[in-house]
């Protein structure tokens, strides 16, 4: 029960500023999630993920949400928590190119990115990465990336390769590559299969990044500041906290 309590109360002091500023355009929150809920991994907990999802992003009112190991129903769900926004799914490849599905009746499987509609954009890019690790990479499926660009905020999410850090490396500084080219403010947000020592040989000029104690990380571009950041545990309901960072 402390658990909880510490993690409520670590979000009602990130949410109160950032929903007061929000008016003004001072802060941009952003909310990185992997909720497991394609079916395929041992860490799949049924519905009771998209439940907890719903209730942090109700609670952390985000402007930009990305989601890991999701399915593309999944987007009609988290609208209701999320409010008007812009979304785009992505998904992941198999090794003949059609797409992963997940299991059940969710459609397929990949990632979401989602930016509150206050931001604008109509431009939307996704793909598949050129390097690739096909040996035994999770599930086998060719990993992809999803970007929303605008002038006002650029968004991107990503699911990097799991069993290969030199492979997951290059495909960090592929979407990088891609994020720099974007206009005006940029963030990106995913799981990167990276930790902090591995992820540093990604980092590059123009932009900052923080980071879970895990594999979870949000660069933002340097027109943004990193304000304050926060674990959010998601009661077993998945295998990865929530990371929730606020932007000014």
């Amino acid at each position: 029960m402390q658990r909880v309590i510490i993690v409520l109360t670590t979000l009602a002091l990130l949410v109160a500023p950032s929903a007061a500023a929000t008016g003004t355009g001072a802060s941009v929150t952003v909310l990185e999630l992997n909720i497991c809920h394609g079916g395929m991994a041992g860490c799949y907990r049924g519905d009771a993920v998209m439940v907890k999802a719903a209730e942090v992003i109700r609670m952390s009112k985000p402007h930009v949400l990305s989601v890991n190991e999701t399915c593309s129903g999944d987007v009609d769900r988290f609208r209701p928590a999320m409010g008007p926004a812009r979304a785009l799914f992505v998904a992941a490849r198999n090794l003949d190119g059609s797409p992963v599905m997940c299991s059940g009746s969710d459609g397929q499987y990949g990632n979401i990115i989602m930016v509150s509609a206050r931001f604008g954009g109509t431009a939307e890019e996704s793909g598949v990465y050129a390097a690739q690790y096909t040996a035994a990479d999770g599930i086998g499926e060719l990993r992809a990336w999803a970007c929303l660009p605008a002038a006002t905020l650029s968004a991107c999410t990503t699911h990097l390769s799991s069993d290969n850090a030199p492979t997951a490396l290059a495909q960090c500084r592929e979407l990088m590559s891609r994020a720099a080219g974007f206009p005006g403010p940029t963030v990106v947000a995913g799981d990167f299969n990276l930790r902090d020592g591995g992820m540093r040989d990604c980092d590059r000029s123009g932009f900052s990044r923080r980071g879970t104690r895990s594999v979870l990380h949000v660069y933002a571009s340097d027109d943004l500041s990193f304000v304050t950041t926060a674990e959010i545990d998601m009661m077993g309901t998945t295998d990865h906290p929530g990371w929730l960072v606020t932007l000014g």
